[in-house]
């Protein structure tokens, strides 16, 4: 029997819009860090501008937990500096934080993970509400199978929670990777062994980058999906590999993406 090429998707700001959720979580989290007996000031769905301007730089999970508690500060160098001035040096910034607050990333992944859990535990209905799907994905998503094309998820997210929402939404995934499996370049070469890759769909154009300059990776058509969460000069000048997958070709024939 012929194996089916599959084509990957990252999960947040490809599959789901989760905004909302990482907000929640990552107040949450912050909370229990500091020991604080109710939530610090804020809403849980009100998302703090600054949090939705700095998304596209943020890689992993613990990140979150470390903007909202520069968030929730009114002296933190994040409010001094403004979103767009501490974007500028992201990672220096976060790398002073967490040796300042004397916090590690396990740490804050940690917290983070454990704040989700209680969500699902309190309100589980309430937990996947807080994800909105792009609902074009989904249906695309499902229409794979007339192409004969299996799918599958890369994400940074912990795979149980994504399992749950992935179920959620009524996806079975041929595969599914999370943050547990470490670096997304690792996971994708471990997949070309079993199957062909039609295509690696995600929103951080660092991550695509990154995979090209892997040797072993330069075959698998990389896909900047319009629709996530991008920066501001993302699309502009991409380099050879990297298709700039607006809404309308997306939902159109895999064989015309590029």
């Amino acid at each position: 029997m012929t194996v089916k090429q599959i084509l990957i998707f990252d999960f947040d700001g490809v599959i789901v819009d989760g905004l909302v959720e990482y907000w929640a979580s990552s107040r949450k989290a912050y909370s229990q860090i500091i020991g604080a007996k109710d939530f610090v000031n804020g809403s849980d769905n009100e998302v703090p501008e600054d949090f939705k301007t700095l998304r596209p730089w943020i890689k992993n999970g613990w990140e979150m937990v470390l903007l909202a508690a520069e968030i929730l500060n009114p002296d933190s160098s994040l409010n001094i500096l403004g979103a767009k001035a501490f974007s500028n040096n992201f990672k220096k910034n976060c790398s002073e934080i967490l040796k300042k607050r004397q916090w590690s990333p396990d740490q804050l992944q940690q917290s983070l993970d454990n704040a989700r859990k209680e969500s699902i535990k309190t309100d589980f209905n309430a937990w996947l509400k807080s994800h909105k799907p792009f609902p074009f994905v989904v249906e695309r998503i499902k229409k794979l199978n007339k192409e004969n094309i299996d799918f599958g998820v890369l994400t940074t997210k912990s795979t149980d929670f994504t399992s749950q929402l992935l179920d959620h939404l009524n996806l079975q995934p041929r595969l599914l990777y999370g943050h547990e499996s470490g670096e997304k370049s690792k996971s994708l070469l471990e997949i070309s062994k079993e199957q062909t890759i039609a295509g690696f769909i995600e929103d951080r154009r660092a991550t695509l980058e990154k995979i090209l300059r892997n040797p072993d990776l330069k075959f698998i058509h990389c896909y900047l999906a319009s629709w996530g969460y991008l920066k501001p000069d993302d699309k502009k000048d991409l380099p050879l590999g990297i298709h700039f997958l607006e809404t309308r070709k997306f939902t159109g024939p895999l064989a015309n993406w590029f």
